[in-house]
Order: structure tokens, then C-alpha cells, then sequence
């Protein structure tokens, strides 16, 4: 069996030229990556400590550590994903001051739960086994305000929170702040079948809340 590696998301050329400016002690560029970067920088903290706060305070830490890290970086990955690593090392020692926090990847298996109930599908004495009972509603039929209302978006948040923390961060890097596949399995050092298996059910409990929700 082959051996997984974590993908390698190498430096684009703005990355360097922000580095250069960092370097130079440019006050606007550093406004510019905190902007940029902040609340992918509170999400994968969140992984590891028990409040936002904490996590607020290990971003703060992650700064400085950028900050005096710079010559040390080497453009062997991006500067997102160095930064990344940065949070979650910070935060991974935070929270085992805290006696709660494992690495993330040590979090991935987390057992073979199905990403959709069974009783969405045909039983085996069915003439179509394996089938849908009932196949997903094209929700493009529903209004807009169906979708974007302040119910809808709450509901959503809500389930999001209620996710485990694996698929809860994998979710919100991926879907929330746009991060790549690539730049996930990097930050959080998992292999791309663990990303995808964790976006996957991730984004089936979000689904079927959702459906339970629009089709009352």
C-alpha cells in the first residue's frame, strides 16, 4: 500500500513579495495579513481550546510568533499554511495546559458513522436496494428569502457548532473561509481522504438540517 504525504501548497509569488514587505517592517502589509488571515486563524484555534477567548489569545500569540519567525521562512509551503501551523502548534500547547486537547489528526478516525441516516434509503428486500427513498429537494425551487433568512442562517450556525470539532473546523475552513483542500491537509495534517471524508459528513448533518428545517 502506498504511503500518504500531506500535499505541499507551495508559496505563490505575492507570498514572497508579502514576506519582503513584512520583512522591511511594512505596518500596512501586516494590517493587510491579519485582515486576511484572522478568522481562519480563530477557527483552526478553536480546535484545541476551550473558549473563543483563549482561542482569541492564541492568535494574538501566533502573531508575534509570525512576526519574529520571518527570516526563518523558508517559502517551503505557502505563507497561509506556515502561518496555520504556527496557530495550531501554539494552540495545540494551550490546550494541554488546558488537559482537554489532542492534535487534530489523532481526532480523524472518528469511527465509521454514516454521513446520511440509513432510513433515507431502500432496505435490501426493496426492489431497488441501496436506493433513495426520497430523493433530495432541489432546493433552487425554494424563494430566496427561504434560504438567506435570519431563521435559515441561524439554524445553520447552530448545526455547525453542533458538529464534532473535526468536521466542524474541516467545514468552516473549506466552505466559510475558502480555504483549498490542499491548504487544509497542510494546516491540519491530515491526508486528502480524511479531508474529504470529514468535508463530506460535515456537510451531510448540515444538509439534513437544513431539509428538516425547509420542509416543515
Amino acid at each position: 500500500m502506498p504511503i500518504q504525504t500531506q500535499p505541499r501548497v507551495p508559496p505563490a509569488a505575492d507570498d514572497l513579495a508579502m514576506v519582503e514587505r513584512l520583512r522591511a517592517g511594512d505596518e500596512r502589509a501586516f494590517e493587510a495579513l491579519v485582515d486576511r488571515h484572522y478568522s481562519t486563524m480563530l477557527a483552526v484555534a478553536r480546535v484545541h481550546v476551550r473558549t473563543r477567548a483563549v482561542a482569541e489569545d492564541v492568535v494574538q500569540d501566533a502573531w508575534v510568533a509570525v512576526l519574529k519567525g520571518l527570516d526563518r521562512f523558508e517559502a517551503r509551503s505557502s505563507l497561509k499554511t506556515w502561518i496555520m501551523r504556527i496557530v495550531a502548534n501554539i494552540a495545540m500547547t494551550r490546550g494541554v495546559r488546558e488537559a482537554r486537547s489532542t492534535p487534530f489528526s489523532s481526532l480523524t478516525p472518528e469511527g465509521q458513522e454514516a454521513a446520511v441516516d440509513a432510513d433515507r434509503f431502500r432496505g435490501t428486500q426493496d426492489g431497488f436496494p441501496g436506493h433513495w427513498t426520497a430523493y433530495p429537494r432541489d432546493w433552487r425551487s425554494l424563494p430566496e428569502h427561504a434560504l438567506l433568512g435570519r431563521e435559515t442562517l441561524e439554524l445553520l450556525a447552530h448545526a455547525l457548532e453542533g458538529l464534532p470539532a473535526t468536521q466542524r473546523t474541516v467545514v468552516t475552513l473549506r466552505d466559510i473561509y475558502g480555504c483549498s483542500a490542499e491548504e487544509v491537509c497542510a494546516t491540519l495534517e491530515v491526508s486528502a481522504a480524511n479531508q474529504r471524508v470529514l468535508l463530506h459528513r460535515g456537510r451531510s448533518r448540515l444538509r439534513a438540517a437544513l431539509e428538516q428545517h425547509l420542509d416543515d
